[in-house]
């Protein structure tokens, strides 16, 4: 029998013997999801976008954003790997998938959980500029200011948080807890967490 990993209760969540707290509900979430999508169709009226999701962690919000999106649109996904199971980044960037669509003279949206070192995000944007599209422009749900070591663009941010480790909404420790509707930090963290910008 496998062991289960995942235990909550309207506050907290308990994966692989951590204790996390609620710090971003599916409310917030969802307002911000839509808010961004309503930007994006404005700043895109015309252009038929392609929105290129970088998994695992992008594809719940890449999903709800998409909804929130009202002009043409297309998508795709990538897939890189820099963290593993642990809770920060190897720095180390490798490509696992590379996208399937021709995006020379498309305009791009690359459609990230995360952005914290920078680093996967130069990868992503050097690699998808050689293949000549119209334009790149980067979404991301959570950009991690405190942790960023490489400066790169981003165009829409949901939201600017320290440097904590999160879990849910696509968001994994060990790919365990990316089906938690709200978005968790580690409860030692939750007294530091002094806000979201």
């Amino acid at each position: 029998m496998e062991v289960t990993f995942l235990v909550h209760d309207d506050q907290t969540v308990t994966i692989r013997g951590e204790r996390f707290r609620k710090y971003l509900t599916a409310e917030t979430l969802r307002i911000r999801t839509k808010e961004l999508g309503e930007q994006i169709s404005k700043d895109y009226e015309g252009k038929k976008p392609i929105l290129i999701g970088v998994l695992n962690g992008a594809f719940i919000f890449l999903a709800d954003l998409m909804r929130y999106i009202d002009i043409d649109c297309e998508v795709d996904f990538m897939k890189l790997s820099s963290y593993g199971a642990q809770k920060i980044s190897s720095g180390e960037v490798r490509e696992l998938k590379h996208i399937d669509a021709d995006i020379r003279d498309r305009h791009v949206i690359i459609v990230e959980d995360i952005v914290d070192t920078g680093l996967s995000m130069e990868f992503m944007l050097a690699n998808l500029a050689v293949e000549k599209p119209a334009s790149i422009k980067v979404a991301t749900l959570l950009h991690k200011y405190e942790a960023t070591k490489v400066d790169v663009p981003l165009d829409y941010v949901g939201f600017r948080i320290k440097n904590l480790f999160v879990v849910g909404y696509g968001l994994d420790y060990g790919q365990v807890g990316r089906n938690l509707a709200d978005i968790y930090i580690l409860d030692a963290q939750h007294a530091t967490a002094t806000g979201i910008k």
